[in-house]
């Protein structure tokens, strides 16, 4: 007789923002640091630009933090009757639609000297499709950040805070033996964990080389009918 298998509750695992907690590599170096310079930074709008999973979310959340910064677009908030200086996130500006004439609004208030604006988006500020011309000029002036494609390093890191937000014990051998086989991103690293936590959870297995390999497959076969 098969013992049944048990059907894991996908519940988020709860996963820390904190500045603390971000790991730092080549690839997100100068947006880690020009998180850490707010409020002294040379223009007061800052782009961080990057693929999906590249670790905008968590940088935009230690910023806030930090900052105290309200999430644009807020109703209660009004750039031009906040008492300066303000502080503002607005997050995915490439795939929201944002009101432009308030957007323009808000970044002319913080050049204006009222306050400083974080934007994020999986687009460049010239690659986004803007119909406004002086928002578009506005977002082209601002400092941009570019987070690039993750090292090693830095991958093994994301890997092991994940395991670790998801209360598992991930042996370093099973990371090593992962590495070449899977993409080189924040969210292929993530959502490798999220797989083996389940799968474990699903088959009361252990977490080994075996069970990576299997999910490592279940991955690239996804990708390749995707693309």
């Amino acid at each position: 007789m098969r013992r049944p298998q048990q059907l894991p509750l996908d519940l988020p695992a709860r996963s820390s923002m904190a500045r603390d907690d971000l790991m730092v590599g080549s690839a997100n170096a100068l947006a880690v640091e020009a998180i850490d310079r707010w409020p002294d930074w040379p223009h007061p709008v800052v782009l961080i630009s990057g693929p999906p999973g590249s670790g905008k979310t968590h940088l935009a959340s230690a910023w806030r933090e930090m900052s105290g910064a309200t999430v644009w677009p807020d109703d209660a908030f009004d750039p031009a009757a906040s008492r300066p200086p303000f502080a503002a996130l607005v997050e995915d500006i490439d795939r929201k639609n944002h009101d432009e004439p308030a957007l323009f609004a808000l970044l002319n208030a913080a050049r204006l000297g009222g306050g400083t604006v974080l934007l994020t988006s999986r687009l460049p500020a010239g690659a986004l499709d803007v119909k406004l011309p002086d928002l578009r000029s506005r977002l082209r002036a601002a400092t941009a950040v570019e987070l690039r494609a993750p090292d090693e390093s830095l991958l093994v890191g994301v890997i092991m805070k994940v395991a670790a937000d998801r209360q598992i014990e991930l042996d370093p051998r099973v990371v090593e033996f992962a590495l070449p086989r899977m993409e080189r991103s924040f969210e292929a690293a993530s959502d490798f964990v999220r797989r083996l936590d389940q799968a474990s959870l699903a088959g009361k297995l252990r977490i080994g080389r075996s069970l990576a390999q299997r999910i490592l497959e279940e991955m690239a076969l996804e990708t390749n009918r995707a693309s």
